[in-house]
């Protein structure tokens, strides 16, 4: 295993599978018996629930992960709107996300953990101050990129999009996963995945079918 692994898990949209990738590697990394730390750094769309936001996403991981931590370092910032972080934070009349204090709380974490798993709220432009996004952050945390990419028509331009801004960013992508999102493939669907090996420039990671297990042979890539 490589020394201490740090992964962003993002998405060319949202609503593509990042959490449900996430806690299918967590829980893969945690079988393998790896201390496994996950932090969801902002969560918008949260339901109050007896006067508290629940992160939703973030409590799924943590439970896949095995990752007892606090929540206020796990999710630090939660809003309801469903909103991208900076507008949500915003319209809920909450204090903005700060990014040195993402830093802190990801600082604590990982210091105990050997893999850890971050998710971004949205794609990896997603706004999570008025000046920076995920991109941003996870080139201030150090973290290699894993992309989510959304079955969907339109899916291999996003992509595209998605690891030239990574690139931007002087980040390390470790690949992308393709994840279905409709539980009927088409033709076009179908051909996403030989356009995306032919095109994208990142390495293919694997292929979650709609409601199946992701590969197990992932970890080994990744680890």
């Amino acid at each position: 295993m490589r020394h201490r692994q740090r992964f962003l898990i993002t998405g060319t949209g949202a609503g593509v599978g990042k959490t449900t990738v996430g806690c299918a590697l967590g829980f893969a990394l945690r079988a393998r018996g790896m201390r496994v730390g996950v932090m969801k750094p902002v969560e918008t769309g949260c339901a109050e629930i007896d006067g508290a936001l629940k992160p939703r996403d973030a409590d799924a991981l943590a439970l896949a992960a095995g990752c007892i931590l606090p929540l206020e370092l796990i999710c630090p910032y939660r809003y309801r709107s469903t909103l991208a972080p900076a507008a949500a934070a915003g319209i809920d009349r909450l204090p903005p996300p700060d990014l040195e204090n993402i830093a802190r709380c990801f600082g604590e974490i990982a210091a105990d953990n050997d893999v850890v798993l971050v998710e971004s709220a949205g794609a990896i432009v997603a706004p999570i101050t008025r000046d920076s996004d995920f991109a941003d952050l996870a080139a201030i945390l150090v973290l290699e990129v894993i992309v989510v990419v959304g079955n969907r028509p339109g899916c291999v331009n996003a992509t595209t999009l998605t690891i030239q801004r990574c690139e931007s960013r002087g980040l390390e992508v470790a690949g992308y996963i393709l994840c279905d999102c409709d539980p009927v493939a088409s033709s076009e669907t179908e051909a996403n995945e030989a356009s995306l090996k032919r095109i994208a420039k990142a390495p293919y990671l694997s292929r979650m079918r709609h409601r199946e297990s992701l590969a197990g042979t992932i970890v080994e890539k990744l680890i």
